[in-house]
């Protein structure tokens, strides 16, 4: 894996290129001489590891055969207050929505990523304590109404 990140003379923008063909925006806050055009770089970390984890979850559901229809992960973190300043908690609150989703496997799913799966997890888990909570939202049948 790799990637190539250049600076935007004239601010603290910066275009990060990754080895899949991929690019995006990463800008320092205003304060540090930002011009907010793109997401802070540890907004980027937090972003990375909620997706590394729905993804997961959504593919551990969909191999065990459950019919799961949305994913959503809200992620909130604590940093720490001095340099460097790194998340020191994490909470990761799921939201899976699909047509009679057993629990426990959505559980599972959860745990497996934490537990198994996400690098991104296991990376920050090593700075962070990562809790985790979650619902499920029963999608209706468009064809019964329930």
């Amino acid at each position: 894996m790799e990637c190539t990140v250049k600076w935007i003379e004239g601010g603290m923008s910066f275009v990060a290129e990754t080895g899949s063909g991929h690019a995006f925006v990463i800008d320092g806050a205003p304060e540090a001489g930002g011009r907010n055009l793109g997401p802070r770089p540890m907004e980027t970390v937090l972003a990375g590891t909620g997706a590394c984890t729905a993804f997961d979850v959504v593919l551990i559901l969909k191999r065990s055969g459950q019919d799961v229809t949305a994913c959503k992960v809200d992620v909130k973190a604590e940093r720490a207050e001095t340099d460097p300043k790194v998340f020191t908690k994490i909470h990761m609150h799921f939201v899976v929505r699909g047509r009679s989703l057993k629990p426990s496997l959505v559980e599972s799913a959860i745990k497996l990523s934490h537990n198994k799966y996400c690098s991104a997890s296991a990376m920050l888990g090593k700075t962070a304590l990562i809790t985790h909570g979650h619902e499920i939202v029963e999608e209706q049948n468009p064809l019964r109404g329930t």
